[in-house]
């Protein structure tokens, strides 16, 4: 009953404001006309153009469907308006503007960093339960909690030193992944590769966040407790700017999140002061937070549900965007045969066919292999596992390329049409990883965009993801070792798709089956369980 009631009330809402909007440009100009700003400001910069009304069925996709891909509609939009733009699907009163192109992204996150680097408020209480408020690293407003909190993840659990005392648990984490490979396929039956990746990525975060190895049975536990919190949250999110309907209307869905919240603080809680009694003097990420103090409320320490929040964003975070990379990866590797065969002479000529002990491809020798961190980089810029950033927020009204953008005003960028700038790249629908080589259009490409932006995967400026250099390094760490130890074939009668899904990603639309055959025999006969 309740979800008839929920979507009754978004198709009802959609109908609503696309009613609105088209009155209002029967009226005058729409949403973002020069003219009309002129008209009420006077000498005021216009905010930036967008259409002057929404047809019914596109805010009702928005609203309603969370697997809506808005993409085409923004890129429809851009085609018409140019690269900055406003999208106001819930009305002109709440407006979105839209960065499509890398010269304008550049000019605001980078060379007008600070004041593009907050987040808008009023996201809804949903966001406002798992967050703590606002309290963690990718939804505090730019300020000291933000700096603090950001320092406290880049020096400590991501700091290159520290990345290396975990190169152990990658070592395990790999044998998760290989054993599960070999688990399902002899090389005649096909492999979902899916699973195995996301599981094995987030044995890892849940090590690298609590500094132990809970056991199997509690890492499926708290793997499907995130996933069940993040779909509800994403269900939340559609009535986020009318929360009064979102906690009374739809009681049963609030409480259900609610619940979940609580479930999870009953896993955490017991890991996070078994760090605290230890003395927190390890390299994980617990450790750097039970010692962290937060400036702007006088010097205090985390609670308990801030340090909660702060772990389930690291374990969110760093699983489905990995795994989701290392399946397009692996994608197109098997359409590409040649490309597969080139990476893999690669990998042999550096590590040797029979290498003394386990014969992993170890993380020194990644360094030795320009043509893996190619094929990495093309994979990022073709399939960027996030085709937008999180919303980015000016605190006080500014202006971006002569437009105005009003304090709090969502500011979006389209990393994926970034990547796919024909100024920039050749054939950019094309998966070619020579171009990240010498004498490729991105052999100086800097994913930092600090000179300028080509790419950008990871965000840029002050809100850039700080977990791109262990991204970049699982990312890496794994295909080597997967080439290595299996040739990739194609399903017979079964061709990759490349299509696109969104989800909490954009993932592929029909997951990745392939068949692995084993090149080196079995290194472990025995199947390796996320446990001590």
């Amino acid at each position: 009953m309740e979800d008839w009631l929920f979507y009754s009330l978004a198709s009802l809402l959609c109908l609503l404001c696309s009613l609105l909007l088209r009155a209002r440009a029967g009226a005058g100009a729409g949403v973002g006309s020069p003219a009309k700003e002129k008209e009420v400001e006077g000498e005021a910069p216009p905010m930036p153009p967008g259409p002057r009304s929404v047809p019914v069925v596109g805010p009702l996709l928005f609203l309603a469907r969370r697997d809506f891909n808005v993409g085409p509609t923004l890129r429809r939009i851009a085609r018409e308006h140019g690269p900055v733009f406003s999208f106001a699907p819930l009305g002109p009163s709440r407006p979105t503007v839209i960065v499509a192109a890398r010269g304008p992204a550049h000019r605001a996150l980078v060379q007008r960093g600070a004041a593009f680097a907050s987040r808008p408020g009023g996201t809804g209480p949903a966001a406002a339960l798992l967050s703590s408020g606002g309290r963690n690293v990718s939804s505090a407003p730019y300020g000291p909690t933000w700096r603090a909190l950001r320092r406290c993840i880049s020096a400590g659990v991501l700091n290159p030193a520290r990345l290396r005392a975990f190169s152990d648990a990658r070592r395990w984490v790999l044998d998760v992944v290989l054993s599960h490979i070999r688990g399902d396929g002899d090389g005649s039956s096909p492999v979902t590769v899916m699973e195995p990746f996301q599981y094995a990525m987030f044995c890892l975060l849940v090590y690298m966040c609590f500094g132990d190895r809970p056991g199997d049975a509690r890492v499926r536990e708290i793997e499907a407790l995130q996933r069940d919190l993040l779909g509800n949250f994403l269900s939340f999110q559609v009535f986020a700017f009318i929360p009064a309907i979102t906690k009374l209307v739809f009681r049963k869905r609030w409480n259900k999140l609610v619940w979940l919240r609580r479930r999870q603080e009953e896993l955490f809680i017991p890991l996070i002061r078994a760090r605290r009694e230890a003395g927190a003097g390890g390299d994980c990420y617990v450790d750097s937070l039970v010692k962290l103090t937060i400036p702007e409320d006088g010097g205090r320490g985390l609670t308990d549900g801030e340090i909660i929040s702060l772990c389930s964003e690291f374990m969110s975070a760093g699983t489905d965007t990995t795994a989701t990379a290392l399946q397009w990866i692996l994608a197109n590797l098997v359409k590409n045969p040649a490309m597969q065969d080139r990476l893999r002479e690669e990998v042999v000529a550096v590590v040797g066919r029979d290498r003394d002990g386990d014969g992993e491809v170890r993380e020194e020798d990644l360094q030795g292999m320009p043509y893996l961190k190619a094929v990495v980089l093309e994979g990022l810029r073709r399939h960027p596992p996030g085709h937008y950033l999180l919303p980015h927020a000016v605190e006080e009204e500014t202006t971006l390329d002569g437009y105005r953008v009003p304090a709090n005003t969502p500011v979006n960028f389209a990393v994926g049409d970034i990547g796919l700038d024909e100024e920039v790249w050749t054939e950019p629908k094309e998966f070619r990883p020579e171009r990240f080589l010498p004498g490729g259009e991105g052999e100086d490409v800097d994913l930092t965009g600090s000179k300028e932006i080509k790419m950008m995967p990871f965000g840029a400026g002050r809100r850039i993801c700080p977990g791109m250099a262990l991204a970049l390094l699982h990312l890496e760490y794994f295909v080597a070792n997967l080439v290595r130890e299996f040739e990739w074939r194609e399903v017979a009668g079964e061709e990759v798709d490349l299509s696109e899904k969104l989800e909490f990603t954009v993932v592929m639309k029909r997951p990745l089956k392939a068949t692995a055959i084993p090149l080196r025999g079995d290194r472990s006969a025995a199947t390796v369980k996320c446990s001590a």
